[in-house]
């Protein structure tokens, strides 16, 4: 039976929980010092002066780094602008210009943390301010389009949208907003920075040791060959850590000027602005729909912020674009440029924002039409991407429906809006589409059997969390015919194998075929040799003809012939046997479109004298291709559905009108749900065979999980109460 799927146990979950495991900030070095990165407190303008003798009389102060004195960049790289979408327009103190509040102003660096604090905290710095942009009402007066919404054009048109909703018999026209939201992972972002003469080295707390590496490297004008990135674990990124933010870089260099190896955390109200944020967004949405319920036109567009220094959309009308079957549809996006920090890839970024919007107005226009909201979905259900024309290369979202709708009890619905009441609370059931596309890059990994009869695996990719050690242990185990406890699966290091980003739900898909390919060649290459040999029981037979279990090759048709892997090492001369392979995608996706899919059911309870609302209870059911872990892979899902429940309930991130400054940017007002806000969450995976994605059949899990969740709780406030909120969070002042 394959290894793959079955629900082992975390392989780090020991040193997790024993606390060895060693993150950025953990890593001890001799001679370390503190830096303290200084930020600014007005939205736009320049620095005036710097004075730092109060803060260069605190014990211990080693640095000071200002515009003033910071190391000058090479010419291509000093206005911090490098290559979007992981290179961004960094704040390098090449310049006194601030664009936004919390911007890199300074970098402080003292023999201890609190040395550092109490300098940075003495640095007295002027501003000579410039009128700044920090309403998004005012800023969406002129528009300009992004060139590319990730890698796809940034308006589409198929038929005639005008001719569609004429034809409707009915329609809607629905603005829907989301707010501003912020990334807020256990561990903040944290860089070490050491130099051992032209060579650097980073631990660094990231979702992309390789970008890291690269992008530090043409950054400061080095080679990446002299730039290693470490990064064994991650204490959570959520698409904030995917990108080289100016934090890591200014670690680099301070590092540099101070001649010693430099920690630098960020504080958590430092996660507000500088790493990257979910934008604001308004999106309006116009469907049409005939009398039997068929979609005759459909239009999403979005508009978001954007910092003054950088493009950056939230791509909200990609699901739209392929859900739903409608021959008459527009989609576009367009960004309105404000003094506040860029923002960047938040989970399911404008899957999770996009899907709140699309899935809300379908169930306003079902509501319209008198139908089940789960009917006028499948009345339109997509038999092939109408956007791209493509056939899918699954979909078990039919059966998602279903089963969804029979665990969660949907049949027993009763339409009518506050019809249904438990306890004295009004009860409200809801449901949404989920999906999230597919997506793959290339990598690379190695495999080497030792004498002992235990196996490495390495390659450059991250944990960040999800579960990569313990997924790419089970493949490995599966290509080699090696239990898994036998095989120490690593990651973490640039100067490992190649491997991509670990965002957009790519790692498996990308990093799982490379780890699969340099275990079977390196299986093969076992075989081999045991072949050639002999002094092998297998020595004679041909390759097609052995099979390998537990650690043994054997011949299949005589069982008892067999030999321990490691005796094949130890008889070989007792050096390691190693294989290496590349993973890349080919042409598949020109010949299929690719997503995952899933269906999501809400209960929610509202207690209509103090507008509270109560999520207790969640079924979820995903069509994700093959399901690598059961229990981690749950896990995910789950992590997604909650996620779900803060954006559609908690999160926003409260913008002083007057300065641009986060007013609740720290983990104790910038509210998310705890253990008492969630009650049950039932998650179940449909058995799907995809032979179109990758070798292993699977699809990204990290992110559908939180799709769809945010319209289906809206959808059950609506049945609870009869009101309509379409402005996230959902909170009780909307209500009352």
């Amino acid at each position: 039976m394959s290894i793959i799927g079955q629900p082992i146990n975390r392989t780090d979950g020991i040193a997790k929980v024993t606390g060895s495991a060693a993150y950025a900030a953990d890593h001890a070095l001799p001679d370390l010092a503190h830096a303290v990165l200084v930020t600014s407190n007005i939205p736009s303008g320049r620095v005036s002066r710097i004075d730092d003798d109060a803060a260069r009389q605190v014990p211990g102060v080693l640095l000071v780094m200002t515009h003033e004195n910071a190391p000058r960049l090479p010419d291509r790289t000093k206005s911090g602008k490098l290559q979007p979408p992981i290179g961004r327009v960094l704040s390098l103190l090449q310049y006194d210009a601030v664009h936004y509040n919390n911007e890199p102003v300074a970098v402080v660096v003292a023999d201890t943390l609190e040395h550092a604090r109490e300098a940075a905290a003495r640095l007295a710095i002027d501003y000579e301010t410039a009128p700044a942009l920090l309403d998004f009402e005012q800023a969406k007066e002129k528009l300009h389009p992004p060139d590319k919404v990730l890698s796809e054009s940034t308006d589409t048109r198929r038929g005639d949208l005008q001719a569609g909703l004429l034809s409707a018999s009915a329609s809607i026209d629905a603005y829907y907003t989301t707010p501003y939201a912020n990334h807020n992972p256990m561990e903040p972002h944290a860089t070490i920075a050491s130099w051992e003469g032209e060579r650097l080295t980073l631990h660094d707390s990231t979702q992309y040791i390789m970008g890291v590496r690269n992008i530090v490297a043409d950054t400061l004008g080095i080679g990446p060959e002299n730039v290693c990135v470490i990064c064994p674990y991650t204490g959570g990124g959520f698409g904030c850590k995917g990108s080289v933010w100016s934090h890591v870089v200014l670690a680099a260099m301070a590092a540099k000027l101070a001649g010693r190896p430099v920690k630098l955390v960020l504080d958590r109200n430092q996660m507000f602005g500088p790493v990257g944020t979910r934008p604001i967004t308004e999106q309006r949405l116009r469907l049409g729909a005939l009398s039997d319920g068929r979609l005759s036109a459909s239009s999403h567009d979005t508009i978001a912020y954007t910092s003054v220094i950088e493009d950056w959309i939230e791509p909200c009308g990609l699901a739209t674009r392929m859900l739903y079957q409608c021959a008459n549809q527009e989609t576009t996006h367009r960004l309105a440029r404000m003094n506040l920090g860029t923002p960047t890839f938040m989970r399911a970024p404008g899957e999770a924002t996009g899907t709140f919007a699309l899935e809300a107005a379908m169930d306003e226009l079902a509501e319209k039409l008198g139908m089940d909201p789960l009917q006028f979905r499948l009345q339109n259900y997509a038999e092939q991407d109408p956007g791209k024309q493509l056939p899918w290369s699954s979909k078990s979202l039919r059966q998602c429906y279903e089963i969804g709708a029979e665990r969660f009890g949907w049949s027993r619905r009763d339409p009518r809006p506050r019809s249904m009441q438990r306890d004295g609370k009004l009860i409200g059931w809801g449901m949404a589409t989920a999906t999230y596309p597919t997506n793959r890059s290339a990598a690379s990994a190695m495999a080497r059997m030792l004498p002992d009869g235990t196996a490495v695996v390495r390659t450059a990719s991250q944990d960040l969390g999800t579960g990569t050690y313990t997924v790419m242990t089970q493949v490995a185990a599966d290509a080699l015919g090696l239990p898994p406890e036998r095989i120490r699966f690593q990651l973490g290091d640039s100067s490992f194998p190649a491997a991509p980003v670990s965002g957009g739900s790519t790692t498996v898909a990308s990093v799982g075929p490379a780890v699969h390919a340099a275990s079977e060649a390196l299986r093969l290459k076992l075989i081999g040799i045991a072949l050639a040999d002999e002094s092998s029981p297998l020595f004679g037979a041909s390759a097609d003809q052995i099979d390998a279990e537990d650690g043994w090759l054997f011949l299949r048709a005589d069982p008892a012939r067999r030999e321990a892997m490691g005796e094949i090492v130890q008889r070989h001369g007792g050096h390691p046997v190693q294989a290496s392979a590349d993973a890349a995608p080919g042409g598949e996706k020109q010949k299929y479109s690719m997503h995952a899919f899933g269906a999501v059911f809400v209960e929610v309870s509202v207690d209509e004298a103090l507008g509270e609302i109560r999520v207790p209870r969640v079924v979820g059911v995903y069509g994700v291709g093959r399901l690598m872990n059961r229990k981690t892979g749950y896990s995910q899902l789950m992590g997604g559905i909650v996620w779900g429940i803060s954006l559609a309930l908690f999160e926003e991130a409260v913008m002083d009108g007057r300065n641009g400054r986060a007013v609740n940017g720290n983990l104790a007002e910038y509210h998310v749900p705890v253990n008492a806000d969630i009650g049950s969450i039932d998650v179940s995976v449909v058995d799907e065979d995809d032979p179109h994605v990758n070798p292993l059949g699977a699809k990204g899990i990290g992110e559908i999980g939180i799709t769809g969740v945010g319209a289906a709780i809206a959808n059950a406030i609506r049945h609870a109460t009869g009101r309509r909120v379409r402005d996230l969070p959902i909170t009780l002042d909307k209500l009352l």
